[in-house]
């Protein structure tokens, strides 16, 4: 059985190339470039996730987010946050993928974790606008939504 693809921390990763919108293409084929790994403030996090954003790459900033938010400590309040906006930009790459489906699930399921946050967003984060944001694109997954502002 052939071995899995490591990345340099030895965690499986392929080492496929991906395209914009994060979907495997075949081994040989140009991609675009990966996420690289490495700590960021949240306001790093969240500007590189946005750069990903405006330039039509969701998976990627699901990347950035999803890295921010698995950093935590379990027991940081926070950490519900960035999951949700993890969630945002996986519904957001549903979307563009064409799967409405998995868009509203995936995006409902991220408007809900961050909405609490509305109060007092922390890091400049525009929770209420991304609440709105999620909550267009679940009424309607195939509108041609813009790519949401995380911070406000």
């Amino acid at each position: 059985m052939p071995s899995r693809d490591r990345n340099a921390a030895g965690r499986a990763e392929s080492a496929r190339p991906r395209d914009g919108l994060g979907r495997p293409l075949p081994h040989g084929s140009t991609g675009v470039e990966r996420v690289e790994e490495r700590e960021r403030t949240p306001r790093e996090a969240l500007a590189r996730a946005q750069d990903y954003l405006d330039r039509e790459m969701p998976f990627h900033a699901h990347e950035v987010l999803e890295e921010q938010w698995k950093t935590l400590p379990r027991e940081s309040p926070e950490r519900a946050l960035w999951q949700g906006l993890a969630q945002l930009a996986v519904g957001l790459t549903h979307q563009r993928r064409g799967n409405p489906r998995g868009a509203r699930t995936v995006t409902a399921r991220g408007g809900e974790a961050i909405a609490p946050f509305a109060t007092d967003p922390p890091h400049g984060i525009d929770v209420s606008g991304l609440v709105a944001w999620a909550a267009q694109l679940v009424d309607d997954p195939s509108a041609d939504v813009p790519v949401p502002h995380l911070v406000a």
